[in-house]
């Protein structure tokens, strides 16, 4: 998919440079063979700031975007998702901060399958279907904390 190896240049750039990279939208469309708001779209939905990123964007002069992975350490990546999940999570965005999380190896691949059965829908079946996003985000949030050292 073009999207991933968009992503995935992106993440090499990312480690050659140290972690901030500044790029032009266009020239990189061009060298990928691509339009730039498909570079826009893949920096807006995979380098976010739950992921770690911060994004600086100007106008003009091609689209010059700035690219900064924010390095946290691990209570930190967990205070900062414990503050993201806020009061109601789906199970497809709890499914995607787990994603993160094991990204970042903040969790092991274990730990992230047992959050997850946790965290589902199967899980909550007794919960009524309208209040099984808070119910969720409370038991994800109380997870978040005992992971904590």
């Amino acid at each position: 998919m073009l999207a991933d190896q968009i992503a995935k240049l992106i993440e090499e750039m990312l480690e050659q440079s140290g972690g901030s990279l500044e790029l032009q939208r266009n020239e990189l469309a061009q060298h990928l063979g691509c339009v730039p708001s498909q570079i826009s779209y893949v920096i807006t939905s995979r380098f976010t700031p739950e992921r770690g990123y911060l994004i600086e964007s100007r106008r003009g002069g091609g689209g010059c975007i700035r690219i900064v992975r924010k390095q946290m350490h691990r209570d930190e990546y967990l205070m900062h998702f414990f503050y993201a999940i806020g009061e109601q999570i789906e199970e497809n965005e709890a499914k995607a901060y787990l994603r993160n999380l094991l990204d970042q190896e903040i969790i092991t691949p274990r730990e992230g399958a047992i959050i997850n059965n946790a965290l589902s829908n199967a899980a909550l079946q007794n919960v009524t279907p309208e209040g099984r996003s808070t119910v969720r985000a409370q038991i994800f949030r109380h997870i978040l904390l005992s992971l904590m050292h």
